[in-house]
């Protein structure tokens, strides 16, 4: 994985988002989730991302509304952050840290139907690897 600012974090000065912001949040296993993030990275862009390493997931944070039409096999998407006065430093699903943090973002969110292009590379990518084995 490349190291600029793909790193866990918890600390969130200087952040993108601004407190209150509405947003969805697409979780996947964080395997393809880290795939998907190295692929978007090269490409259009990845916006912050969370980590829960108990559950061995990754989050994506992608536009409000993305939850009402999410149907990608494999992955979830709820709405999870509703307008409000809420801490900077403080991760929108509680329990995660930043594995992208909003000051190492390229984006603020990631679009669904690019997320939904990587997290397909991603599967393709995987399951490639795992023949070879």
């Amino acid at each position: 994985m490349r190291d600029r600012g793909v790193r866990a974090s918890s600390s969130v000065a200087g952040a993108i988002r601004l407190p209150g912001e509405p947003c969805d949040l697409v979780t996947v296993p964080a395997r393809q989730g880290m795939e998907a993030v190295d692929i978007l990275r090269l490409r259009e862009g990845v916006g912050q991302v969370l980590h829960d390493g108990p559950c061995d997931t990754l989050g994506f944070l992608v536009p409000p509304g993305t939850a009402a039409a999410w149907d990608l096999p494999g992955s979830a998407c709820t709405q999870t952050f509703q307008p409000g006065p809420r801490p900077l430093a403080e991760p929108p699903v509680s329990g995660t840290g930043w594995l992208v943090p909003p000051e190492g973002a390229q984006l603020r969110t990631t679009e669904p139907a690019r997320l939904r292009a990587a997290l397909g590379e991603a599967a393709r990518t995987i399951e490639a690897v795992d023949r070879c084995r």
